[in-house]
């Protein structure tokens, strides 16, 4: 088995907002990979005392202990029960009713000697790699269907469009969100490797177009995590004035992959 992991902050003076892990049971048998993307709050009053980065230590830490011991538990039960312990960490100073209480968008992938299981809740993205080299990416695109009107993290907020229908959800407060998350299961036979990404790596295939899934998890493979976050940041760079593809939002991003080959 081989593992690779980068982690980098969009902005070296600010912490990393990203969760990543690899989790590999003393038994030997399996593994489990997972990744969190904390969603940066809007100036302003967010109902808790706590950083977006306290947030997914807490979410991260407990998805870790709960995917390698919680055998018996799917990862929609896993994701499930770590947004409720993590909830009842802060629940007695925070108003985790507000909408924007720290959240994070959610990858995870677990492995047995006969299963492969995956799970996605909004934006972070789950690449998966046939015996065959086929890439398949799993996706929650829910996002990605909003009105790009509607995209600016206020005006997310103010539509009232995060974690209720007919917008999208992320990992908050509310356990019942892992229910709406995409997510099934595999024969471990199919997946020879796979790869999660946070949205700040994916730039490279979905705003600079620089190629398809099956390239970025081919130059992931090949080259390195590491390689994959310099050419985004190469990227970026080079858009910073023109902003032809990344538009009004962030020049840089908290960028993090982790790669494992089964």
């Amino acid at each position: 088995m081989r593992t690779d992991l980068v982690s980098e902050p969009g902005d070296a003076n600010r912490p990393n907002e990203d969760f990543a892990g690899v989790g590999l049971p003393a038994s030997g048998q399996g593994g489990c990979v997972i990744l969190l993307d904390g969603v940066t709050p809007p100036r302003g009053a967010t109902g808790c005392t706590h950083s977006v980065h306290w947030f997914t230590s807490r979410l991260g830490g407990a998805l870790t202990e709960l995917a390698v011991s919680g055998r018996d538990l799917t990862l929609p039960e896993v994701l499930s029960r770590a947004i409720a312990r993590t909830a009842e960490a802060h629940a007695g100073t925070c108003d985790l009713s507000h909408p924007r209480t720290p959240q994070a968008t959610v990858a995870l992938a677990r492995w047995s000697a006969d299963l492969v299981e995956y799970l996605v809740l909004s934006d972070a993205a789950l690449l998966l790699q046939a015996p065959g080299g086929t890439v398949t990416a799993v996706l929650d695109d829910r996002l990605a269907r909003l009105p790009r009107s509607a995209l600016a993290t206020d005006a997310l907020v103010d539509a009232n469009l995060r974690n209720r229908e007919g917008g999208f959800f992320t990992a908050a407060a509310d356990p019942s969100v892992a229910a709406r998350a995409v997510a099934g299961t595999l024969p471990r036979g199919r997946v020879r490797a796979l790869a999660a990404l946070s949205d700040g790596a994916t730039r490279w295939t979905d705003r600079f177009r620089e190629g398809d899934w099956a390239d970025l998890f081919t130059l992931v493979a090949k080259e390195g995590a590491r390689s994959l976050v310099d050419r985004v940041r190469e990227l970026e760079s080079a858009d910073r004035e023109e902003r032809a593809f990344l538009g009004p939002g962030k020049t840089h991003d908290d960028a993090t992959v982790v790669f494992a080959e089964l």
